[in-house]
């Protein structure tokens, strides 16, 4: 069932895993005290990603996605760092001496701080500067790219970031958050001309360029399932998961998709959401085991995600798929669980064309800090060793007998 071009292989993104990414709003936040955690060396994969990528191509991959870190290309407004630039060329060059086509990200929820000080994604210049850096960047890297990803989960961003105050810049704004979201809208859309721009004026190879999409699986609370659930539900679907995609349908090449969970909503009177209730997972304990950061296992999930996203007739490549756990034998169920999901989907006529679990190696999970684990490669963050989990071994059987002829 698995085409020999399809795409395996895991993410990283590089505030979560480079270290000292000393001129992004992130660090700024975390040095204000806004959080329990520093980043600080994160895992040091900005000096040892070489030795990341061969573990990776010792599990089977042949795809890797990892995001440019915009602060250390433009640390200053318009002025341009070429040792930055010269880093990530080091990075593409890696990979591909280990065979690993690169994916990548040119936004993963951290900006500079000059871009954030002068007012970051609420600023009506927002998109002209996204673009200006997308430009320097694609120019510099795009001979050796074919897929690109402008932004990854734009509404988490807009949401953690402007309506719930959890991320930088701590807002707490419904206004705010729509002015947010329009701007990426636009900052996509432009960020996708652009990278066609580049490609054509060099005769460069017609690139694939998409965006990496949370998807979440909201369900009906089975013990409150009133009028107003379900419509909690129908809005969340059509705002979180839809709203976004169907203002950028027609600037895609392929769409990204980030599944982890599912979740209950409940409008129920005591638990205080309002009419169109909230989250009620854990308080009618709907789920039996959760992971280290509250999300369960629900595989059936991104089937569904993958059913809605047939309409678009577009490719579709699973961008981030993981969990942290504990046990790793629950690592590798979810892993084969999933991967069984899009093989099931795949029969249905969906086209999927690549699997990347997230993540690749143990990292900073934002507001989590480092207790999550969710890498294929356990990390020691005192002596940044790297011992692979056996689930790592195990999803290279995988890969392994699904090349096979």
């Amino acid at each position: 069932m698995f085409l020999k071009n399809f795409l395996w292989g895991a993410a990283t993104s590089s505030h979560q895993v480079e270290g000292n990414n000393i001129h992004n709003d992130w660090w700024a936040w975390e040095k204000e005290g806004r959080l329990k955690y520093l980043s600080g060396e994160a895992t040091r994969h900005y000096e040892l990603f070489d030795d990341d990528f061969q573990l990776a191509k010792q599990f089977n991959h042949n795809a890797h996605r990892f995001s440019i870190e915009w602060s250390r290309i433009e640390p200053k407004e318009n002025s341009y760092d070429e040792n930055g630039i010269h880093h990530y060329r080091q990075v593409i060059a890696s990979l591909h001496k280990y065979a690993l086509k690169p994916i990548v990200t040119l936004h993963h929820f951290t900006n500079p701080r000059w871009f954030a000080e002068a007012g970051g994604w609420l600023n009506p210049r927002a998109p002209f500067w996204f673009v200006r850096y997308v430009e320097k960047i694609v120019t510099a890297l795009g001979d050796k790219v074919e897929f690109w990803l402008t932004l990854n989960e734009p509404m988490v961003l807009a949401y953690h970031g402007y309506l719930v105050g959890l991320w930088p810049p701590g807002e707490r704004s419904v206004k705010k958050t729509w002015t947010v979201v329009h701007n990426l809208v636009q900052a996509h859309r432009l960020a996708f001309r652009k990278i066609y721009e580049i490609y054509q004026k060099n005769h460069w190879s017609r690139p694939q360029v998409g965006l990496a999409k949370e998807f979440v699986v909201f369900k009906v609370c089975p013990l409150y399932p009133t009028l107003g659930s379900h419509l909690g539900v129908f809005l969340r679907h059509r705002l979180f998961n839809l709203y976004f995609l169907e203002r950028v349908r027609f600037f895609l090449d392929f769409i990204g998709v980030n599944y982890y969970q599912r979740e209950f909503t409940s409008n129920q009177k005591l638990l205080g959401y309002g009419r169109l209730g909230g989250r009620c997972n854990k308080v009618h304990g709907h789920i039996e085991h959760l992971n280290a950061v509250g999300w369960d296992s629900y595989p059936l999930g991104l089937g569904e995600v993958l059913d809605w996203l047939k309409k678009y007739h577009l490719p579709i490549m699973i961008t981030e798929n993981g969990t942290c756990e504990d046990d790793d034998q629950l690592c590798f169920e979810f892993i084969r669980d999933h991967i069984g999901e899009v093989q099931n989907a795949m029969k249905r006529g969906i086209n999927v064309i690549g699997y990347l679990y997230w993540s690749l190696l143990d990292n900073f999970e934002w507001h989590h800090g480092f207790g999550p684990r969710f890498g294929l490669v356990a990390v020691d963050y005192k002596t940044f060793k790297r011992t692979p989990r056996q689930s790592a071994y195990r999803l290279a059987e995988m890969i392994a007998s699904a090349l096979e002829p």
